[in-house]
């Protein structure tokens, strides 16, 4: 027997509509922020993802599909999706839109090389949002904000969204300077990749998870404390911004992601719900404003934020959640499907937006209520000669067992009129113009 390969997964029927819920609440909250999608490819040129993420990065260098292709060209599986829409922005010169910034959102499989875990695989799914174009402090603050609706629209709460600052490309090099200076006589005291990161890329060696109590890396110095006027301007400005709309943070000083292209505002939420493990970083993101330019493309700040749709989706399994109708109609035939027009009415109730489902093994009708149940229908069609003769089709709700006879050309109607009562407070359709 062939298995799947390891460190990729069958989201299986069961599971498939907490996905589908999550890109439902994803295009809802983009369209409420006026983000519009975009959809780039699943590989792209591999030098791409060595000039943006960074080659020091651990992505370039130990988790990256790559591959070279029949035209000796060589290739990697995206590990993430920025780079890709830089590319994209860049080729097709959506920046020449009259109505910059662009703000986009994506939703696909990334792929990266790394040891299969609770929450994180070796293909996963990302969902990501960019504004570029924008330096204005106002694109951090949206970003920020739109990933803590999109959070609060899936009902996931106890949550705590950390920010801090890496300045501009000034801010950087003072702090880089300061940071070396001081890793350098303690380095011997860190941990073998905080030695790597020390000669390759020194800001990671506060990203450390095995020295983050290390009194030598507590005592280092911030990159925050090292802002230039300017940068701490912007900062400052961000605060301002997020302490207006009521969002509540709090200032890490420790936060530098883990790409090379981050400046600026970065930030993390992360949740502090038991199922997630260590793996309670729901989002991160911050501001890009050289990325672009060093793609080739021109001079344009951007900020953007990723999920990992596997840790929502075990957030989301951590939640009580109420059952809801799987389906609106089960339809139980008292006789020959094929020779009646049972199909048809099936059909004509489909193509009218109801989810409707029948039986397709010639059950009794025992069984087929038995079938009914495991879907969770809001009504029972009942269906039979005696039905057919009359032109009518019995129908019997689910929740308290009330049953009426419908003529077959009220059927639509009254299913439809019946469900979106069921969804009104009050009950009560009589003069709803929405009905």
């Amino acid at each position: 027997m062939i298995n799947r390969v390891k460190g990729t997964y069958d989201i299986l029927p069961d599971e498939i509509k907490k996905w589908q819920r999550l890109e439902e609440v994803i295009r809802n909250i983009a369209k409420l922020f006026n983000f519009d999608e975009i959809r780039t490819p699943i590989f792209e040129s591999t030098e791409l993802f060595h000039r943006s993420v960074g080659e020091s990065t651990d992505i370039v260098k130990k988790e990256t599909y790559s591959f070279k292709d029949r035209g000796d060209r060589m290739n990697t599986l995206r590990p993430e999706g920025t780079a890709g829409v830089v590319r994209a922005v860049i080729e097709n010169k959506l920046y020449s839109n009259p109505s910059m910034p662009l703000k986009v959102y994506y939703n696909g499989p990334m792929f990266r090389y790394e040891r299969p875990q609770k929450g994180r695989q070796r293909q996963f799914h990302q969902f990501g949002a960019e504004i570029i174009g924008a330096k204005s402090p106002l694109a951090d603050i949206e970003i920020i904000n739109f990933a803590a609706t999109f959070l609060k629209a899936l009902g996931i709460g106890d949550n705590v969204v950390k920010i801090n600052s890496l300045g501009d490309r000034e801010s950087k090099e003072n702090y880089q300077s300061a940071l070396l200076e001081y890793l350098k006589p303690n380095i011997e005291h860190f941990c073998s990749d905080c030695k790597r990161r020390y000669l390759e890329n020194p800001l990671r060696v506060l990203d450390c998870k095995v020295d983050k109590e290390n009194p030598y890396l507590v005592n280092s110095p911030k990159p925050i404390d090292y802002l230039s006027d300017s940068a701490r301007i912007h900062f400052d400005q961000v605060i301002m911004g997020l302490d207006s709309i009521g969002l509540v943070y709090e200032i890490d000083k420790f936060l530098v992601r883990g790409l090379d292209y981050y400046t600026h505002t970065v930030f993390e939420i992360e949740s502090n719900l038991a199922t997630l493990g260590a793996q309670s970083t729901l989002v991160g993101g911050g501001r890009y404003d050289n990325l672009i330019q060093s793609l080739d493309g021109p001079d344009l700040a951007a900020v953007g934020f990723a999920f990992g749709l596997e840790r929502l989706v075990l957030a989301l399994d951590a939640k009580e959640e109420i059952q809801e109708p799987f389906i609106h109609c089960f339809f139980i035939n008292l006789t020959d499907f094929i020779n009646n027009n049972s199909l048809e009415i099936i059909n004509n109730l489909r193509h009218g937006g109801l989810i409707v489902e029948y039986d397709f093994l010639n059950r009794n009708l025992k069984s087929q209520f038995k079938q009914a149940d495991r879907l969770n229908p809001i009504f029972y069609l009942i269906y039979g000669d005696e039905e057919a003769n009359k032109r009518v089709c019995r129908v019997k709700r689910r929740d308290n067992g009330e049953q009426l006879e419908v003529p077959l050309e009220n059927l639509y109607q009254y299913l439809v009129r019946s469900i979106t009562s069921n969804n009104c407070s009050s009950g009560d359709c009589s003069g709803c113009s929405g009905c």
